[in-house]
């Protein structure tokens, strides 16, 4: 198995992507502890342990880390999204968004940096939102923008002894993709047309991220870092014209 003997934590692992990512690395023989905010989800599998956990809490964070052992992966996905523009965003949104998005990220490095085994990865979800700016999702997309570059600077401040990447997913069948669409004037039409705009003819899965995060993870990537890895089936690479037309 790729991962086997090897320690990870997983942030945000109680559903959606995270989940994905941790029924992944539990298959591939890691050993896995999650957080998230709430209670342990009752369907999270057996072989878990779980840990209630405010990621943009710094105190929080501190007290997590000197409870467990030196991970060999560290994977940064929780998150939170509000569909708003800028000049609609609140106090409390910003607060909410950039500190699990973003500064929730920089916690958990600032956190485990110091202590994980050499050759050690950390992997941070980012998002096609940071690079391309979906609308109507302003902190969101400048939070995903924030991870980036942190990915690039923690490779180039800490390497060799650490690894760092991100995963940029695209439309992943999640509740953030629902509450996406929900946004749209026409949420059917809009599901329709942004499925069209997909070479693969569909919508990512969990599933579909976390086997390029067993990836970074393993020992087969060990000449990977710094970079930003876009899984979203081939909607950033085709022309802005509606393929449906033609």
């Amino acid at each position: 198995m790729k991962l086997d003997g090897k320690r990870a934590i997983i942030t945000g692992g109680g559903q959606g992507i995270g989940r994905g990512i941790v029924e992944a690395f539990i298959n591939e023989g890691a050993s896995v502890i999650t957080c998230g905010r709430s209670a342990k989800p009752a369907s999270l599998p057996s072989q878990c342990e779980y840990v209630t956990l405010d990621v943009a809490d710094p105190k929080a964070v501190q007290q997590f880390s000197a409870t467990q052992q030196a991970p060999h992966v560290l994977v940064n996905n929780a998150g939170v999204q509000v569909e708003k523009t800028v000049t609609d965003s609140s106090d409390e949104d910003w607060d909410s968004v950039i500190g699990i998005n973003a500064r929730g990220v920089f916690n958990l490095c600032r956190a485990f940096i110091p202590v994980m085994n050499n050759g050690g990865s950390i992997i941070n979800i980012g998002s096609i939102s940071g690079n391309v700016a979906d609308p109507c999702m302003a902190l969101y997309n400048a939070s995903k923008a924030f991870v980036h570059g942190l990915t690039r600077s923690i490779a180039v401040d800490h390497g060799p002894q650490i690894r760092c990447n991100a995963i940029c997913p695209g439309w992943i069948e999640t509740g953030m993709l629902e509450a996406g669409f929900a946004t749209a004037n026409n949420p059917d039409a809009a599901l329709n047309d942004a499925l069209s705009r997909h070479p693969t003819r569909r919508f990512g899965k969990p599933s579909d991220v976390a086997s390029m995060a067993v990836w970074l993870a393993s020992d087969d990537a060990t000449f990977a870092t710094g970079q930003l890895f876009t899984i979203d089936g081939g909607m950033t690479a085709s022309s802005p014209v509606n393929p449906g037309l033609f």
